[in-house]
């Protein structure tokens, strides 16, 4: 049974069902009445939450009109703008009276080529907007399945859901479609009050047009939308602006890789103190940890980006200054890779020292009570001594507080005479270390 059925077979049921109460003669009948049409409402509910916006907007296409209406009252207000992108204008018209789906809860910016060799950005917030448009970036962030398909549909492009296409293995992320668009998958760095991690972007060369499709805001595509809306001469076509945004990519990487050599420039400093105590050895790791992920990631990031630029460049889509401005960003990112490797080591070194104070502190904490035990040991001998009955007989003619006074005063000089021996001990095991130092 298809969804369209399994909904008719739904309404028809409660549309026998209200006739049936509507015709009998009882007391209470609106009550009864407003109690089935909840249940009804609650079934349909349920039905509506188990399909996606496609086959919601397929189901109301198909449905005839009075069925359609009762499906439409049960759609979530949430729903209702999705929905709408799937609709055709009749049903639309006599569904919603023809209101417009609309961007919400996402940013669709257009941009056309002046020219100045400037990009000109084209207010969008719906589909009319778009009619007779003529870019070279069309920038989608956080839109919906519906949405992206109806602007791939209206450029005749198919436009990838950008988290399920960076899944991908390494070998498909860059690829040429069946009719020559150019399909390359990224990650960007993006970092924000703390919070770094890399945000996967699909780009799609289509007809002359570049589409960005993610799913959160990034500072290097602010960056490359001013760069292009005030500087003249920019960009020239799509595949400049998608170098622009790899380039742009590229230094922002390296900006964060000064980030994190001014970050272990401080632990370094720390650990290189004479004394580290373990709450600072706790927190100098944790802030090893955290930079080492994000060396991490600009690493993987920079990587994959020159994986994308390769492509491009094996494909020979780029003109001769396009070339050059590729083998630039690619050198830039050779020497940003020195400069992860050296701080995987600066890293390894750090981690290394903080977790040697470590074990230096633990050492000192069981050399003490080593000392401890040794001190009391003879201790522990005269208190067992002095417990045994044969005391008691040798110190029979002396007053108790004499004798035990004076046991607790021998036991004292012996625990004292102990310790000095071992700090003797201790100071003569240094002092060859110490001359071999100096």
């Amino acid at each position: 049974m298809s969804t369209t059925e399994q909904f008719m077979d739904i309404l028809d049921k409660q549309r026998l069902q209200d006739g049936v109460v509507h015709n009998q003669q009882m007391s209470r009948r609106e009550v009864v009445e407003s109690l089935l049409e909840k249940q009804h409402h609650a079934e349909l509910a349920r039905l509506v939450e188990r399909h996606s916006s496609a086959e919601l907007g397929q189901v109301l296409d198909e449905l005839p009109l009075p069925a359609a209406a009762a499906l439409w009252r049960a759609i979530p207000r949430e729903r209702e703008n999705d929905i709408l992108w799937e609709l055709s204008d009749e049903r639309r018209e006599a569904l919603a009276a023809g209101r417009e789906p609309q961007f919400e809860g996402s940013k669709v910016n257009v941009f056309e080529l002046t020219d100045g060799g400037r990009l000109r950005q084209v207010p969008v917030s719906g589909r009319k907007d778009l009619e007779g448009v003529k870019p070279v970036w069309v920038d989608l962030i956080n839109t919906s399945a519906s949405e992206r398909a109806f602007i791939g549909a209206h450029f005749q492009v198919e436009l990838p859901d950008p988290l399920e296409a960076t899944d991908l293995e390494l070998s498909s992320r860059f690829y040429i479609g069946d009719s020559d668009d150019i399909h390359l998958h990224s990650n960007f760095l993006r970092e924000r009050a703390g919070d770094s991690r890399s945000v996967p972007v699909s780009f799609i060369l289509h007809a002359g047009v570049l589409f960005s499709v993610r799913d959160e805001e990034l500072p290097v595509f602010r960056l490359q939308r001013r760069r292009a809306l005030t500087q003249p001469g920019y960009v020239t076509d799509s595949i400049d602006v998608l170098l622009d945004l790899y380039g742009a990519d590229v230094e922002y990487s390296a900006d964060s890789l000064e980030d994190i050599y001014t970050t272990l420039g401080e632990v370094g400093r720390l650990v290189l103190n004479e004394t580290v105590t373990d709450s600072q050895a706790a927190s100098i790791l944790a802030n090893i940890a955290e930079e080492e992920d994000q060396n991490g990631r600009i690493r993987g990031n920079i990587l994959d980006t020159q994986r994308a630029l390769n492509f491009l460049m094996r494909a020979r889509l780029l003109k001769t200054d396009q070339v050059q401005t590729c083998n630039q960003i690619v050198r830039n990112i050779e020497s940003l890779n020195s400069h992860t490797a050296f701080l995987f080591d600066k890293i390894n070194f750090l981690m290394d020292a903080t977790i040697g104070f470590i074990n230096i502190n633990q050492n000192k904490r069981v050399s003490q009570l080593t000392v401890f035990s040794v001190v009391f040991m003879p201790l522990n001998m005269l208190a067992g001594i002095g417990g045994m009955s044969e005391y008691t007989m040798m110190t029979e003619g002396m007053p108790w507080p004499i004798s035990y006074g004076l046991f607790i005063l021998g036991s004292g000089l012996i625990g004292y005479g102990t310790y000095v021996a071992l700090r003797y001990a201790e100071t003569r095991r240094q002092r060859p270390l110490r001359s071999r130092q100096g």
